[in-house]
């Protein structure tokens, strides 16, 4: 399983209404340097629709300003469907809608 393969399997369980942050992606991998890793892969989701990139954000719960599937608007509107508020400042208040991070890494191998 490639990297890409694995941050899209950990990303495919954020649930609906919470967000994770790349950092946080690339720390459940085991990789706490591969950030930008996590977003690049991102970049290429294969399945828009069903891993949902739109819950990543970076550390401080900014939006993604080149999200790759429609620009930070698509993804404000996503997770407003989903009842995440984004705020005036394009960001989502980390301390309420923090995923845990509690995930089935089973899958992941070493």
């Amino acid at each position: 399983m490639s990297f890409y393969d694995k941050v899209y399997y950990i990303v495919r369980q954020i649930p609906k209404g919470k967000v994770a942050t790349y950092g946080q992606i690339a720390m459940i991998l085991g990789s706490p340097r591969a950030s930008r890793a996590v977003g690049y892969a991102l970049h290429f989701n294969p399945m828009p629709g069903i891993i949902p990139c739109h819950r990543v954000v970076n550390r401080d719960g900014h939006l993604a300003p080149a999200f790759a599937f429609g620009g930070i608007d698509a993804q404000k509107n996503l997770l407003l469907s989903e009842n995440v508020p984004v705020n005036e400042d394009d960001t989502v208040n980390l301390k309420q809608y923090r995923w845990d991070g509690v995930c089935d890494t089973s899958g992941v191998p070493e």
